[in-house]
């Protein structure tokens, strides 16, 4: 890779992370002086590993709703293409560890769900797509490797 390229993860080189983490990906400050602070929240290893899109759907859902209730000034959470993480953008409010209390707070109401949110033809894209298991399942594997979140890199 010998250019820069304009959307910063694809300038991360891919084979030298180790998910899980979480990794504050930037800042972007707007004309009024407001501030975007964009997260890599990755859960699988990437190009060896990827979360079925059944769970990764349903995931994103609960995610989306639930960390609205331990985080302030949440703009989106959505997945990653690649279905190996997601990405999560705060407006003005950046402090990393609030970001992981609240991310271990949300996957921790993951698994005390019983059913997840909009999943129905009216508020979703493709409400047939879903698993409430698969999202468990997927949030306690990343909740059992906390204490590996804040490193992003392979020594």
């Amino acid at each position: 890779m010998s250019e820069k390229m304009n959307v910063e993860s694809f300038n991360l080189d891919h084979t030298k992370v180790q998910a899980p983490y979480v990794r504050l990906v930037g800042v972007n400050q707007g004309a009024n002086g407001d501030r975007v602070y964009k997260y890599d929240i990755r859960f699988k290893q990437p190009n060896q590993e990827h979360m079925e899109m059944p769970g990764l759907h349903s995931l994103e859902h609960l995610m989306a709703e639930q960390i609205r209730n331990h985080l302030d000034h949440v703009l989106d959470i959505g997945p990653m293409g690649c279905q190996t993480g997601f990405y999560l953008s705060i407006l003005n409010d950046h402090q990393y560890d609030e970001v992981i209390d609240a991310l271990a707070l949300t996957l921790k109401d993951v698994l005390e769900a019983t059913e997840v949110p909009a999943c129905n033809e009216v508020q979703c894209g493709w409400a047939a797509n879903h698993s409430l298991n698969g999202a468990k399942t997927i949030a306690k594997d990343m909740l059992n490797k906390h204490d590996q979140w804040r490193v992003v890199f392979a020594e």
